[in-house]
């Protein structure tokens, strides 16, 4: 793998945007799962739209902001002290989204809750980070990545889903990829990797069997 390759792999498969990856399987691929099944796919893709726009942009703009303000040398969040607010913030805004789908979106709290339970297992996912990150690098890939793996994983083994089979597969070759990827830039040793790994899957699963 070049190094720009891994460059590649870890813009396209941020963090950031595994919220999006995770309920864009979900509403077109297993809508029934979430409730959503019997709603068009233009509101399904409405609903995307928004889960992207406060997972992904908000917190984009806002890690941004806080580079060019000083707070935060780089976008890339190479350093300890670089990680600690922009995690924390973000975890902040995730928590205010899933607070916005769970009790002031009534369509979506009333049909889809499991989309705000979701969310919101994000949002602690991204908190342990930020406080693990008080003294160890972990890999915020390896927990975006296992958390859409745990998610997926957990809700076909509950709900005995078929169709989530080769998008899984898919997922695991991508976990795979983003790992050596990481290695490859020097941004993470192979533990803070797996320790990313475990605690993605492991929030999400437990969110999963216990709350949906």
């Amino acid at each position: 793998m070049t190094t720009s390759f891994a460059r590649f792999l870890s813009i396209l498969l941020h963090p950031l945007l595994m919220p999006t990856l995770l309920f864009g399987l979900l509403l077109f691929q297993a809508p029934g799962v979430v409730g959503m099944d019997a709603f068009s796919p233009a509101l399904r893709l409405s609903l995307l739209v928004l889960i992207f726009i406060g997972t992904f942009a908000v917190p984009s703009l806002l890690i941004v902001y806080l580079v060019r303000t000083g707070y935060v040398s780089s976008l890339q969040l190479e350093t300890l002290a670089d990680r600690r607010l922009p995690y924390f913030l973000t975890a902040l805004i995730y928590t205010f989204v899933a607070y916005l789908f769970a009790f002031r979106m009534q369509l979506v709290s009333t049909v889809a809750p499991e989309i705000a339970i979701l969310l919101g297992s994000i949002a602690v996912s991204i908190l342990l980070v930020g406080l693990i990150s008080l003294y160890w690098q972990i890999s915020a890939h390896g927990v975006g990545l296992g958390g859409v793996l745990g998610g997926i994983g957990g809700l076909m083994l509950k709900f005995s889903l078929t169709d989530l089979f080769l998008p899984m597969l898919l997922l695991v070759l991508l976990a795979g990829f983003v790992a050596s990827a990481r290695l490859k830039l020097n941004a993470h040793t192979p533990g803070q990797i797996l320790a990313g790994l475990a605690l993605g899957v492991t929030i999400s699963l437990l969110a999963v069997f216990w709350f949906i």
